[in-house]
């Protein structure tokens, strides 16, 4: 009878906690959405490169969004998807999940050219030249998607393709090499982006302590955001390595590892993405006058009707 108690409190709690999910990701996405349709009605956004970068951001953040919610229903609803479904989902998930973190170290680098190399940066960060990057941004986070679905794909099974499944990426890892390797590749990942970061907030740092009066202000605005950059990308970063704390614990005790996944997903999945609009859609003063402008021409355009 206790046990029966327990089960039914635990299942009540985890249903409210993924009820809670789809409330923050629909609060999230909308105004994401919101920023983006802000981007493409404002021409002058499109030929900066910050502001392309941010568009991207937001692009991969709301496509992670949206197929981390799908598998995250998927699995609570214990819905089984045939296996070439799931490659697809898994393929977008992880491939997304990798574009944030690097576009995060893209705009840190603009941000370093921008300060430490002005003289340089219509040159650097041209409108084409950013394009470029963008190709390059979604290649690099490919790469590990590449090697999760390279071993997978040489050692399953013809018959495995047949079958329906519980979706997760971990699913397609079989042996403790292919986590090992996984894991490998996330700290690589890690050590490049924060060498990166720490070396640009280095030389802003040198430059801030040498600018003029007039120029302080602006460098110490530069600053003030590479630092956050530097936050939402150790969020992003440590992402990476939920998978494998998790794995750990799933093989402890069932009940811990159900809620450091919650916990891990809300902190290391949602937060860094609610993190984008506050860094340029608010604190930008272009982007926010922007955005202040067009929801008031929306606002009247819906009370004129």
């Amino acid at each position: 009878m206790a046990t029966n108690v327990s089960l039914a409190f635990y299942q009540q709690q985890l249903t409210l906690q993924i009820f809670g999910v789809q409330i923050l990701v629909t609060i999230f996405l909308w105004v994401n959405m919101f920023l983006i349709v802000t981007f493409f009605k404002k021409e002058c956004f499109h030929s900066s490169a910050r502001y392309i970068l941010f568009a991207v951001m937001l692009l991969s953040d709301s496509f992670m969004l949206v197929m981390s919610d799908v598998l995250l229903v998927l699995n609570f609803f214990q819905f089984s998807v045939p296996v070439w479904l799931c490659i697809v989902i898994s393929v977008v998930a992880l491939v997304y999940a990798h574009v944030t973190p690097v576009t995060l170290t893209a705009m840190t680098l603009e941000r370093y050219v921008a300060i430490c190399l002005p003289l340089r940066h219509a040159e650097l960060c041209s409108t084409r030249r950013v394009m470029l990057f963008i190709l390059v941004i979604h290649g690099i986070s490919f790469a590990p998607c590449v090697v999760v679905f390279s071993m997978f794909f040489t050692s399953a099974s013809l018959s495995f393709y047949q079958q329906n499944m519980l979706c997760s990426v971990e699913r397609f890892l079989f042996q403790t090499w292919q986590h090992q390797l996984r894991s490998a590749v996330s700290q690589i990942y890690f050590l490049i982006m924060c060498i990166i970061i720490v070396f640009c907030y280095e030389r802003i740092v040198k430059v801030a302590r040498a600018a003029s009066l007039e120029n302080k202000q602006s460098t110490l605005k530069g600053l003030r955001t590479v630092i956050l950059h530097a936050f939402q990308l150790l969020l992003c970063l440590i992402q990476l390595w939920c998978p494998f704390i998790e794995a750990a614990l799933f093989h402890v005790d069932l009940n811990i590892y159900m809620s450091v996944r919650y916990f891990n997903y809300i902190m290391f999945s949602l937060a860094p993405r609610c993190l984008s609009p506050l860094i340029y859609g608010l604190r930008d003063e272009t982007f926010f006058l922007a955005l202040k402008n067009y929801t008031c021409f929306s606002l009247s355009k819906g009370n004129n009707y």
